[in-house]
């Protein structure tokens, strides 16, 4: 397998509430949280085509477009997938409608930016959160 094949692009999302905290999921077989979002399929037009439909399959809530501002490219050891890398787009944004655990997700949870309770993939810990 070349370097190449071990990099997963994704696009990731922060969503906040009105206390501040930030929302972290748990993937099925998972043990840490990360941010919501996943990787771009060939029918997806943009970053945001990409976040709106992991939104949607993931959460059930949708994406307010107008509300999206780049945060950062971040780039951290993969938590699911051992010898790869993932890079992503993070996004800080908007969502409407209730905010269910859905698909491959397993768990939610509001955490604190400054001092999460729970387990956190290396590339929130170290890259996302401090930012918040």
């Amino acid at each position: 397998m070349s370097v190449a094949e071990r990099v997963i692009h994704i696009v990731a999302a922060v969503i906040r509430d009105a206390a501040g905290r930030s929302l972290l999921v748990r993937k099925h077989g998972a043990a840490v949280f990360q941010q919501p979002g996943g990787k771009r399929d060939p029918g997806d037009a943009d970053e945001l085509a990409t976040l709106a439909r992991e939104l949607h399959e993931e959460l059930g809530c949708e994406l307010v477009r107008d509300s999206a501002r780049l945060l950062c490219h971040c780039s951290a050891p993969a938590a699911n997938e051992p010898d790869h890398v993932v890079e992503a787009a993070v996004y800080m944004v908007e969502v409407r409608g209730a905010i269910v655990a859905q698909a491959e997700i397993a768990e939610l949870r509001w955490i604190d930016p400054a001092a999460p309770d729970v387990p956190v993939a290396r590339l929130s810990r170290e890259h996302i959160l401090p930012l918040l």
